[in-house]
């Protein structure tokens, strides 16, 4: 009877675990909601009001600190990384906003004037110590998909466009897929200057350029087979999602494609829409 009671009571406890899990998770996320809901706007931040209220955003980067990920799917753990690289940045930004300038090297307010925000400062996420350069450049590639790096909000103008919403396991390809679209809809991402004969495209192309190529170079158009791997993978990346007009300008194929400088300037709504 004891052994019975005893596997009766480890079946149960076996079985909440996860349920139990998946509510924390959802709290979590429901937080998060709140937060980006409130205080951003098509990609921009009300930071002084996020600082003024910053209770659930703090509650919310501190709720992540012992998350476990055993056993989290594919989908869960993307989601996850990226509202928690998103969520970092805010906390980055507000921690020192108003941002004092230090250097001339990037915009005044820019995130990159705190030092090491990116490379340096040092956070605990799912139980490991990480900075906002380890979850981009080691943590999200093991996921093969270069989306993700639209997707991340670096505090930045030129940054993927910062969702009002948090990713969700559910929804994430559908997101990433958004992501994605939008890019060719924003110039700092992608622009046909045909004065020029050029295509200006997102220096994050570039950054991340051996997960790009490694995704989508072999699916250019024999068309473009000349160019270079990069270019291939960017052409293949974007095409799809242009308008007629666009498609005909790159069938001449007789264009220059160029980096654009990133705009480091911070996406600070605070001003501009009365808060």
């Amino acid at each position: 009877m004891r052994l019975l009671m005893a596997a009766c009571l480890l079946l149960v406890c076996t079985l909440a675990h996860p349920v139990a899990q998946d509510g924390a998770a959802d709290a979590r996320r429901k937080n998060l909601d709140v937060i980006l809901d409130t205080d951003v706007r098509d990609g921009l931040v009300y930071y002084r009001a996020l600082k003024a209220e910053r209770g659930r955003l703090d509650g919310y980067v501190a709720s992540l600190a012992e998350v476990s990920l055993d056993g989290a799917g594919r989908e869960e753990a993307i989601a996850f990384w990226l509202n928690a690289y998103n969520a970092l940045v805010l906390k980055t930004v507000v921690d020192q906003y108003p941002i004092v300038r230090r250097t001339q090297e990037y915009p005044a307010r820019s995130i990159r004037q705190i030092p090491g925000a990116f490379e340096r400062l040092q956070h605990r996420v799912a139980r490991r110590m990480v900075t906002l350069d380890d979850i981009e450049q080691k943590i999200l590639p093991g996921f093969n998909d270069p989306r993700v790096y639209f997707a991340l909000g670096r505090g930045a103008i030129d940054s993927g466009r910062l969702k009002s919403e948090p990713f969700a396991a559910a929804t994430v390809q559908a997101q990433l897929n958004e992501v994605a679209a939008e890019c060719v809809t924003r110039a700092s991402c992608f622009e046909i200057d045909r004065t020029n004969n050029q295509i200006s495209v997102s220096s994050i192309f570039s950054w991340r350029s051996q997960e790009f190529i490694a995704a989508y170079a072999t699916a250019a158009r024999e068309l473009f087979a000349s160019r270079s791997p990069i270019e291939r993978a960017v052409l293949a990346f974007v095409e799809p999602k242009l308008l007629t007009t666009e498609k005909e300008y790159l069938e001449k194929n007789q264009f220059k494609v160029v980096f654009r400088p990133f705009n480091w300037e911070l996406n600070d709504l605070t001003g501009r829409g009365g808060r």
